[in-house]
C-alpha cells in the first residue's frame, strides 16, 4: 500500500488547494474556467463561471479575512446555498487551515419547534457535535436567523445565539491578498491521497469536463470539486433541486458542455428514463462525448443500466462509459471502480458479469496484486465474527485499508475504535475500516459486488423465512407499479412483519382514489412474492417527500420505520395482509362502511382508527380464546352467545365488554343448589365429564372468598381441584352430559344479592386463566393476566 501516490505528469502537492496556485500561473490555465454554475429557467440555460486565477485569488483573500477572526484548526459552519460562493468558501477554509462544515441552510423563518423540518434537525446535530467557533452566511439569512432564535428557549436556539456570525458578503469583498508565505499548507493529506487515486482510476485529464448536480454538502459532491482542481479540469455544477424538478437537465448539460465525466447516484437512471426520456424535451441530446458515467450509491442494478443505455442509444451514448463505483466517507469517499482505464479492455460494460442482478463495483485482480505493497487501496471481504478473510464466492463484510482512511468519528472514541481499528485475525500492522457493507468476490478477475448493508437485512416472513437485503424487496415493489411510485423512494423494513412504504407520484385528483390505491398495494404484494418470495404484511403509501433521506439521496429506513410506527408519518393509504387476504378496516373518504376484509384508507384521524383497530383485534382474540358459559338468560346485558359444539367445546358469537351472571336471590330449590353429599352437589358434573385443564398461573397471594354452595366445603364448585377449574354448569334436566347447554348464569352464588363468579368451563383458555370475582359492583378480573373487566 502506497501513501505517496503523486502523479508523475502532474504537480506534486500534499494539499488540494495548492494545486490552484500551480494552475493559476500557467498561461494555458490562467483564464480557463475552473467551475461553471448553471441555472435552469423557462428561457433556457444561464451560467456564470470562475477561472483558475480568479478562484486562487478569491481563496487567498477570503482565507486572510477568516484568519483575522479565527485561528487555524477552528471549525467554521457554512450556511450558504449551493453555488460559486460556496466553492470559494470551501477552498478558502482549506487554505486557511480551518475545518469547514457545510450544512444545508434551513428555512430561517421556521426555527420554532413546531415548524422545524429535517434540515433544522440536521443543523442541530451538526452544531451539537462539531461545536463550531463561527458561522458564515449572507446578511439577510443572518438577520432572519438571529431574529427567529432571539426569543427561543430550546437547545438549537441557545447554540445559534452563542455563535459568532460572519457575513459572506464581507468575506467576498475585494481586498489585497495576503502573502502566500503566511498561509502554510493545512493537514488534509488523506483527502489529497484519495483524490489522486480517483483521478488515476477515472483517467481524468486537464481536457476533461465534469458535469455534477450532486449536493456540495455531501462527501461525493465535495470530492468532485477537489477532483476537478487536482486534474486541472472544468466542472459544470447545478443544483440538486433543479435536477429533481427536471431530470433531463442533467443530460442537456452533458450535451451543451460536451462533458466527458459525470457522477450520478444509481437511482437517477430510472428516474431520467421515466421523466426525461429521449422524446421528453425540445433540445436534442448528444451524449457521444461521455467517457465516464460514474454510478455511485451502491448497489447498482444491471437492468436499470440496460434500460438507460437502450433509451439513450439514439443519443450516441457509449455503453463502455458505464463505471460502477464504490465509496464511503470513512475513506474520504473514493474506494474503487469496476471501470478499467485501458481502452482495449474487454471487461467493460456490457461485458461485465452480473451477480444477483447487480453489477460489480470493483475489479481486484489476482490475490497477490490485491495485497501487494503497490496497491493504493486494499479491499478484503471478511467474516465479521471471526475477522478472517472469506473465500471467493462467500458473502462477508467489506474492510478497506488505505492512506485515505479517516482518523475516526468526531467525539465518538468508542465507535471510532470499533469501526476504524479493525484487524485481521493474526495480522499486525495494518488497520482496516469496517464499512458495514456486505459484499462477495466472484470470477477470475475477482469482481467485488456490494450486496447491501448489515443493518438493512429483513426477513421474508414466508415458509422459508429467509433473510434478504432490503433493496431487493424495494426494487420488486417499485417495479410492480413504476408509473405510480417514485423511483428511489421505496423502503422496506421488518416490524414483526414485512413492511413496504412507498411514495406516490404526483397525479391528478381523478387519477387517485381507493380503488387505485388498493390496486397498487395488491401489485406491490404480488410483485414482492413473485420476485423475492417475501410475504408483505403491511403496505403504506405516502405523499412525496415523506420518506426521510440522507444528503446523498439514500433512504433512511430506520427513521422511516420509527415515524410510521409512532404515528408521526401519516400514510395516504395503507393495507394490511394476513394469510393471503386483506384483514383491515376500510374507510373511503368517510362515506364508506367499516368492515373486515377490506383495505384500509386512513384519513387525518388515522392514529385513533389504528388504536381502535388494534383494540378490536385484541378483544376478539381474548373472547375467542376464553371458554365462557352460556349467557342466553342475561336478557338485559346479553352481548355474546356461546355456541356449544359438544365435548365441552364451542365458540363465541357477538361482542361483549363484560359478562356476569344474572342476579337472583339465594334460596333453596329452584335455581339454588341442593347438597347431595359431602363432596359434590347434584348440579356439578362428575369428574369424568370435566375435561382436564392445566392449572392456571397463580394470581395473588391474597386469598379471596370463593363462591358459596349449599353442599358445603367439599363441593368442587366451592374449591375446584388443582388440575381443573370448573363451575356448576349442568342443566337442571341433565347432569354431567357433555352436550348439555350450560346454565344461564354459569356461576355459584356469593352471598345475599346473588353476585356471581364467572369461571372457565373446564377448558383452558389461552394462558390458562379464569374470571375471578373481585368484590361487589360487577367488577372482576381475568386471573393470571391481570386484565380487569368493567361493568357496561
Amino acid at each position: 500500500m502506497t501513501c505517496e501516490n503523486y502523479d508523475p505528469l502532474f504537480p506534486d502537492q500534499p494539499v488540494v488547494d495548492r494545486y490552484l496556485s500551480i494552475w493559476a500561473i500557467q498561461p494555458s490555465f490562467r483564464d480557463k474556467p475552473a467551475f461553471i454554475w448553471t441555472q435552469d429557467s423557462p428561457g433556457g440555460l444561464t451560467w456564470t463561471s470562475i477561472t483558475y486565477s480568479e478562484l486562487d485569488n478569491a481563496a487567498e483573500a477570503m482565507a486572510s479575512q477568516l484568519l483575522c477572526t479565527l485561528n487555524r484548526g477552528d471549525s467554521l459552519l457554512l450556511l450558504c446555498s449551493p453555488g460559486l460562493r460556496l466553492v470559494k468558501l470551501l477552498f478558502s477554509c482549506q487554505r486557511a487551515g480551518l475545518v469547514a462544515v457545510p450544512v444545508i441552510p434551513p428555512d430561517p423563518f421556521a426555527f420554532s419547534p413546531a415548524c422545524r423540518g429535517p434540515a433544522h434537525h440536521h443543523l442541530l446535530r451538526a452544531v451539537s457535535q462539531v461545536k463550531p467557533n463561527a458561522a458564515v452566511a449572507d446578511r439577510r439569512y443572518i438577520a432572519a436567523v438571529t431574529g427567529s432564535v432571539s426569543s427561543s428557549d430550546d437547545r438549537l436556539g441557545h447554540l445559534l445565539q452563542k455563535l459568532r456570525w460572519l457575513s459572506v458578503e464581507h468575506l467576498d469583498d475585494e481586498c489585497p491578498p495576503a502573502a502566500t508565505s503566511s498561509l502554510s499548507p493545512s493537514p488534509y493529506l488523506g483527502s489529497a491521497h484519495n483524490v489522486r487515486a480517483a483521478r488515476k482510476a477515472y483517467d481524468l485529464q486537464p481536457s476533461s469536463v465534469v458535469v455534477s448536480w450532486l449536493p456540495q454538502y455531501h462527501d461525493c459532491g465535495l470530492m468532485f470539486l477537489l477532483l476537478t482542481v487536482v486534474a486541472g479540469a472544468t466542472c459544470v455544477l447545478a443544483s440538486p433541486s433543479a435536477f429533481l424538478h427536471r431530470p433531463r437537465l442533467w443530460l442537456e448539460l452533458v450535451t451543451e458542455f460536451h462533458a466527458t465525466c459525470t457522477p450520478v447516484p444509481a437511482f437517477a437512471l430510472p428516474l431520467v428514463v421515466q421523466r426525461g426520456g429521449i422524446n421528453h424535451g425540445k433540445l436534442p441530446l448528444n451524449l457521444g462525448s461521455l467517457r465516464n458515467l460514474i454510478l455511485i450509491n451502491e448497489p447498482v442494478y444491471k437492468f436499470y443500466v440496460d434500460e438507460f443505455i437502450k433509451e439513450f442509444a439514439a443519443a450516441g451514448i457509449d455503453p463502455s462509459s458505464v463505471a460502477p463505483s464504490y465509496g464511503l466517507a470513512e475513506n474520504c469517499t473514493f474506494v474503487s471502480t469496476a471501470w478499467p482505464s485501458d481502452e482495449g479492455c474487454r471487461s467493460r460494460y456490457p461485458n461485465m458479469p452480473s451477480y444477483n442482478k447487480l453489477l460489480p463495483s470493483a475489479r481486484l485482480g489476482s490475490p497477490s496484486s490485491s495485497s501487494s505493497e503497490g496497491a493504493e487501496i486494499d479491499i478484503v471481504v471478511v467474516d465479521d465474527e471471526t475477522c478472517e478473510p472469506v473465500d471467493d464466492g462467500v458473502e462477508g463484510e467489506i474492510w478497506v485499508s488505505s492512506a485515505s482512511n479517516a482518523s475516526g468519528y468526531l467525539d465518538h472514541p468508542s465507535l471510532t475504535r470499533e469501526v476504524f481499528h479493525g484487524r485481521l485475525l493474526g495480522g499486525t500492522g495494518r488497520r482496516f475500516v469496517r464499512t458495514g457493507d456486505r459484499g462477495v468476490i466472484r470470477g477470475e478477475e475477482r469482481y467485488l459486488y456490494v450486496t447491501g448493508r448489515d443493518s438493512d437485512v429483513v426477513r421474508t416472513h414466508d415458509e422459508r423465512n429467509q433473510y434478504v437485503h432490503a433493496h431487493y424487496i424495494e426494487t420488486a415493489a417499485f417495479s410492480s407499479s413504476s408509473k405510480q411510485l417514485r423511483g428511489g423512494c421505496v423502503v422496506a423494513f421488518d416490524a414483526e412483519q414485512l413492511v413496504v412504504m412507498a411514495e406516490l407520484q404526483k397525479k391528478k385528483e381523478e387519477e387517485r382514489g381507493v380503488d387505485v390505491y388498493r390496486e397498487i398495494c395488491e401489485k406491490i404484494r404480488e410483485g414482492v412474492r413473485k420476485e423475492e418470495g417475501g410475504r408483505v404484511g403491511w403496505v403504506a403509501l405516502v405523499e412525496r417527500g415523506s420518506i426521510p433521506k440522507t444528503t446523498s439521496g439514500k433512504p433512511r429506513r430506520w427513521l422511516a420505520k420509527q415515524k410510521l410506527l409512532e404515528g408521526s408519518l401519516r400514510p395516504v393509504y395503507e393495507a394490511r395482509f394476513a394469510a393471503g387476504r386483506h384483514e383491515s378496516a376500510a374507510r373511503d373518504g368517510g362515506a364508506g362502511d367499516v368492515g373486515l376484509g377490506n383495505v384500509a384508507s386512513l384519513m387525518s384521524d388515522r392514529r385513533g382508527i389504528r388504536r381502535l383497530f388494534l383494540l378490536s383485534f385484541l378483544v376478539t382474540d381474548f373472547l375467542a380464546s376464553l371458554q365462557l358459559i352460556d349467557t342466553s338468560s342475561c336478557q338485559k346485558e346479553q352481548k355474546v352467545r356461546w355456541m356449544n359444539a359438544g365435548e365441552g367445546q364451542g365458540r363465541l358469537e357477538g361482542r361483549v365488554r363484560y359478562l356476569r351472571g344474572q342476579r337472583r336471590r339465594r334460596r333453596r330449590g329452584g335455581n339454588g343448589h341442593e347438597a347431595v353429599g359431602p363432596s359434590r352437589c347434584e348440579r356439578c358434573p362428575p369428574p369424568a365429564a370435566r375435561s382436564g385443564a392445566s392449572p392456571p398461573p397463580p394470581t395473588s397471594r391474597r386469598r379471596r372468598r370463593g363462591p358459596r354452595c349449599a353442599s358445603g366445603r367439599g363441593c368442587p364448585c366451592r374449591t375446584p381441584p388443582a388440575h381443573s377449574r370448573t363451575t356448576c354448569s349442568a342443566s337442571s334436566s341433565t347432569t354431567g352430559s357433555p352436550n348439555s347447554t350450560p346454565s344461564p348464569t354459569g356461576g355459584a352464588e356469593e352471598g345475599e344479592g346473588g353476585r356471581q363468579s364467572l369461571q372457565s368451563c373446564g377448558l383452558p383458555w389461552r394462558g390458562g386463566s379464569a374470571y375471578k370475582q373481585e368484590g361487589g359492583g360487577g367488577k372482576g378480573r381475568i386471573a393470571g393476566c391481570g386484565k380487569r373487566i368493567k361493568r357496561l
